[in-house]
């Protein structure tokens, strides 16, 4: 199994494209997430979205299911591309289509459609997971943002590699150590959400914040989701590094 950034940054970053990754498994390919510039990305490794297998979603903001109307539109109209497989947590894929994906989705010529007629939906229960290729995906809710009183959630993933060393995907979420230390200490490897401008948002973990965990942890934290610019050395504050745009791990 081989997992590759196709981004590695932050919503609206112009240098590395948008935090987005790709699973390689008996063939087959999965898109953790799709965003808005995710045909530029996969261009740029030669792919298009015919070439995708399946799709999970964490949760529905542009950097994560923008791309989502481009994905849909070419495989429907391609008789010769099955449908992609599309996973993602019940509420994430109804806010997705209801709020996001609808307006430019619903209607083709002489036709009113549903997501499930672009897409091959699994809809996921919290504390549940999906099977790909094999391999169990377990989702793990993770705070995001607090809508007032609500908590948006967006939904990371945990799962054993080929090498069967667990791997946590956090995607996006606020430093939150004392709902995440279970996973960490679970996980082998981490590919962590970090967000670096010198204006916290508080919706995503910043890298003052996650300069706080202890060695053990901190080893095991690889950094995506960054802003453009500068960055400190991840590696010399005793993190597993940044991610890079087109950077893969064997998994």
């Amino acid at each position: 199994m081989k997992l590759t950034f196709l981004g590695t940054g932050a919503a609206f970053t112009l240098e590395n494209y948008q935090s987005n990754m790709l699973i390689e498994k008996n063939g087959k390919k999965l898109l953790i997430d799709c965003g808005s510039d995710i045909r530029f990305a996969l261009r740029d490794i030669k792919l298009s979205s015919n070439d995708i297998d399946a799709i999970y979603l964490s949760h529905p903001h542009a950097d994560h299911l923008g791309g989502m109307e481009y994905m849909a539109f070419t495989t429907f109209f391609n008789p010769n591309k099955k449908p992609i497989m599309l996973f993602g947590e019940d509420g994430v894929l109804t806010e997705a289509w209801d709020h996001s994906l609808r307006g430019g989705l619903k209607s083709i010529q002489g036709k009113r459609v549903r997501l499930s007629d672009y897409f091959d939906i699994t809809r996921v229960g919290k504390n549940s997971s999906f099977i790909w290729e094999g391999t169990e995906f377990n989702i793990v809710q993770v705070c995001h943002i607090m809508d007032g009183y609500a908590i948006v959630n967006s939904y990371g993933l945990m799962f054993k590699g080929d090498n069967d060393k667990t791997v946590f995907i956090t995607t996006d979420t606020q430093f939150a150590p004392s709902q995440l230390t279970t996973f960490y200490d679970q996980a082998d490897i981490i590919f962590h959400d970090c967000e670096t401008s010198p204006f916290k948002s508080g919706v995503h973990a910043h890298y003052d914040e996650l300069m706080t965990l202890d060695v053990k942890t901190k080893k095991k934290l690889n950094l995506y989701h960054y802003q453009d610019g500068d960055k400190p050395d991840a590696k010399k504050d005793g993190f597993g590094g940044w991610c890079k745009k087109g950077q893969s791990f064997e998994l």
